[in-house]
């Protein structure tokens, strides 16, 4: 008999879908953290999980995340995210995503999905087919597309912010940036840095992602591993991988003095923001910063503007600079300060709206 979750006793969130659909392989985990603000947003994410317990632990925690990071960003959304147990290289296929599509069509619009490590646009149009609560679709469809643009984009913005906060410039020219996971995000925020002046250092677990970053910037430096990045002469440390990155090692060892990426839940336990800051490192809380994928697809659902969407993924400078302020009045880590400024607004404005249904 498989264990009870124990993540689940303690769970705050509104609502957790198991999907299980046996002629497709599909095996499932919806989780609903806050409906307060709006339906629940949040990517489908499609990982090899090592037990059913771990995917829970992780939906449960990106979930969350979506929460903080839809009200902190200034959207009416939730927060929402699934997971798909299994490799999707060998399990992935059109009759897996219309019976997942059918799953989330059930939950009547309380979750809308969307892209995340595993899945792509293409993944959404087949689930489109049995659901209508889907965004980044492909732009063929009436979609955003890849989210990672603009995700990418805001993160260069919350870098420009810490930067600003450390140096009294927002630019990373003539700094040097380590980028951790050249994958989808990775990618496109190599370019924004390169393109800024910065010197970068990559490295990735997947050598087909190096190559093609080598090949369209040949000045980027490669290095064989994480340890070896964030040891290396760094000034930025640019986590874009899975999350958990900023352990208590890399707090001790790295010489960076801004920690800014896409990765989500990039602390590894809770008081590493504290170690962070007594270290004199500036860590520009990740939810606030890789809010711009959220930015375009929430977009979609209005009907897609990239103008639009990307003048709004603009603003997340300005919220940085506000999480930063906030810290320094208050005293506190960025962490601690994002997590008040997304809880104020849940509470402030999720009172009048209570749960979302329909």
């Amino acid at each position: 008999m498989t264990a009870f979750p124990p993540a689940l006793l303690e769970t705050e969130h509104e609502q957790v879908v198991f999907c299980h659909d046996e002629p497709s392989g599909l095996k499932a985990v919806i989780a609903i953290h806050s409906t307060a603000l709006g339906p629940a947003l949040g990517g489908t994410r499609f990982y090899p999980y090592a037990s059913t317990a771990d995917a829970v632990d992780d939906v449960l925690n990106l979930s969350r995340g979506m929460s903080y990071k839809a009200a902190l960003a200034g959207l009416d959304l939730g927060g929402g995210k699934a997971v798909i147990i299994g490799d999707p290289k060998t399990l992935k296929t059109e009759t897996l995503l219309r019976a997942y599509g059918r799953f989330v069509q059930s939950l009547a619009g309380r979750y809308y999905t969307a892209c995340d490590v595993g899945t792509y646009s293409a993944d959404m149009d087949h689930i489109a087919r049995e659901c209508d609560f889907v965004t980044g679709r492909t732009v063929a469809h009436g979609g955003a597309g890849d989210s990672s643009v603009l995700t990418a984009y805001g993160v260069f913005q919350g870098m420009r912010a810490a930067a600003e906060a450390t140096w009294g410039e927002p630019t990373l020219g003539g700094r040097t940036v380590g980028v951790a996971g050249v994958g989808k995000v990775g990618h496109h925020l190599v370019r924004h840095l390169v393109e800024d002046g910065a010197s970068v250092v990559v490295t990735d677990v997947w050598q087909p992602a190096l190559d093609r970053v080598v090949e369209e910037f040949p000045q980027v430096q490669v290095v064989g591993s994480t340890e070896e990045l964030v040891t290396a002469q760094i000034d930025v440390y640019a986590p874009c991988a899975l999350g958990g990155a900023i352990t208590d090692a890399v707090v001790e060892t790295t010489p960076a003095v801004i920690v800014c990426g896409a990765a989500n839940n990039q602390l590894e336990h809770p008081g590493i923001e504290k170690a962070l800051a007594e270290r004199g490192i500036l860590y520009a809380p990740d939810y606030c910063v890789n809010s711009g994928g959220l930015i375009q697809v929430a977009d979609e659902l209005e009907g897609f503007s990239f103008e639009r969407a990307q003048q709004r993924a603009s603003g997340i400078f300005e919220t940085t600079r506000a999480v930063f302020a906030a810290a320094r009045e208050d005293g506190v880590p960025p962490a601690i300060a994002a997590d008040r400024l997304a809880e104020r607004r849940m509470r402030d404005v999720g009172r009048l709206r209570g749960i979302h249904l329909t």
